[in-house]
């Protein structure tokens, strides 16, 4: 059985920085590994979903129509702008607020559908590495790789941030770690535009 070059796309491509990995970096230093567990699922299953219906021609319809995609944009970049200013603004996992935690299952899925690079890499994917099956089949297809793949992906991001803590024993550490994940949390949504 020969290897399939979309796992190597979208590993390359999901394993780099962006929303997603700063989210999950993120949480898992404030919050703990085992608490941001939901929002790994819940990353792993709506880039599933986003991929499988970006293969069913939703990337497509995307592309050609110009109003929609730039709606899509604004909401992106919004919504991850008002994210890194939440960021700039915690504290770190020693003086955590009552109102403050991780990203629920839900939320991670939704936040799929507004995420710019996964929005990206799903359509370049689905556009340079088809694997010549039905249209439900690729589906399939781009669902499962997407899907494992990013799912060890998160748990990397998300135990890295965990073990970062142990770096980080001063507010100041905190509040640098929270600025520097916000502001590159920020540039992603400039990115969004590109």
């Amino acid at each position: 059985m020969a290897f399939d070059p979309l796992y190597a796309f979208v590993f390359a491509g999901l394993f780099s920085p962006g929303p997603n990995v700063i989210l999950l970096t993120s949480s898992g230093a404030r919050f703990g590994f085992w608490r941001t567990l939901p929002h790994v699922l819940g990353v792993a299953l709506g880039v599933a979903i986003t991929s499988g219906i970006t293969a069913l021609g939703l990337g497509a319809l995307l592309l050609s129509l110009p109003g929609l995609k730039l709606g899509l944009q604004l909401v992106a970049a919004g919504w991850i702008l008002w994210m890194a200013w939440k960021l700039l603004h915690a504290a770190g996992n020693q003086v955590l607020a009552d109102t403050d935690r991780p990203f629920t299952l839900i939320e991670a899925v939704l936040f799929q559908w507004v995420n710019p690079k996964v929005w990206a890499i799903a359509v370049a994917a689905s556009a340079g590495f088809h694997g010549g099956l039905s249209p439900l089949g690729e589906a399939a297809r781009m669902a499962t790789a997407f899907s494992s793949i990013n799912l060890l992906v998160c748990l990397f991001w998300s135990f890295a941030g965990f073990l970062l803590t142990y770096l980080l024993t001063t507010p100041r550490a905190w509040t640098l770690f929270n600025g520097a994940m916000a502001a590159a949390l920020a540039l992603s949504a400039v990115m969004v535009f590109l």
